[in-house]
């Protein structure tokens, strides 16, 4: 009789770019910080791609996170998910339970879906896994951190402007409240010019 596991924890070295992670180098990135900051790499990071590029190494071998790596591992989940063919569940291949079977061997299973061709079963194994299958899970907006449309942001500053011209203030208080919304707090210069930026 085989039960898994509610949860694991990953037990080898945490490395940064090939260096040993610790605050001492100034190389310390936390989970929250990889998804809610642009700590890392200059932006943040999806929790299914975390997930997928933890997953591809053993728990007892180190993991080395890179930008490179990361990237790698996004690209690679899009295109599981892309195969899943809109499959958000399925069967689940019995090649990939035995590996995670044998001491948690998730670099394996990951290798069996990878060889898999049936969309309801590539949703089923990597349902197991713990990933939705929503590819809109490797695109949301992710908390703490503003998705700026620069063209739309200039429309609204535009209109504004010329909603102040024309004394409108309610119509001006409404698109900076708007813009607010997006997570953009604008500035009236003295120039007559308005500058933004985004709020963190």
């Amino acid at each position: 009789h085989k039960v898994m596991a509610n949860c694991w924890m990953h037990n080898g070295f945490l490395q940064v770019e090939g260096q040993k992670m610790s605050k001492s180098l100034g190389n310390f990135v936390t989970i929250h910080e990889f998804l809610e900051t642009d700590k890392f790499g200059g932006r943040a990071w999806p929790g299914e791609v975390l997930r997928f590029a933890m997953l591809r190494t053993h728990y007892r071998q180190p993991i080395d996170w890179t930008h490179k790596g990361l990237d790698e591992a996004e690209t690679t989940l899009e295109r599981l998910y892309d195969r899943a063919q809109g499959h958000l569940d399925g069967p689940m291949d019995s090649s990939v339970l035995d590996a995670l079977s044998d001491d948690l061997n998730t670099p394996l299973a990951m290798s069996r879906i990878f060889s898999l061709a049936d969309p309801a079963v590539i949703a089923g194994s990597l349902g197991l896994l713990g990933f939705s299958l929503r590819h809109e899970q490797l695109k949301m907006p992710l908390p703490g951190i503003a998705v700026v449309n620069e063209d739309q942001i200039d429309r609204l500053i535009a209109a504004r402007l010329d909603a102040r011209k024309a004394k409108n203030w309610a119509e001006s208080d409404h698109i900076r409240d708007e813009l607010a919304r997006m997570g953009i707090a604008i500035k009236d210069n003295k120039d007559g010019t308005t500058s933004w930026e985004v709020k963190r």
